[in-house]
């Protein structure tokens, strides 16, 4: 066996480059995790806040931003 590189195989390490704006999105969602956990906990049990308003921005920063940084490819 060679040592070379084949240029058809990329490494997970060489393809998987983070540019700035997948650290803004990921930055973003931890936002949205953090920011929805404190209006969680300001809350009362039955209020629209901690029924509603904070389980959607746990949701968009879960499971839209954070895969979404993971993703997204600049050119």
């Amino acid at each position: 066996m060679s040592n070379e590189k084949n240029p058809e195989k990329i490494q997970l390490i060489e393809g998987w480059s983070f540019d700035r704006v997948n650290y803004i999105i990921f930055f973003i969602g931890v936002l949205f995790i953090v920011f929805g956990y404190i209006i969680m906990a300001a809350g009362t049990v039955n209020s629209f806040q901690s029924l509603t308003l904070a389980p959607i921005m746990l949701f968009l920063g879960y499971i839209i931003f954070v895969p979404a940084s993971l993703i997204y490819r600049g050119n």
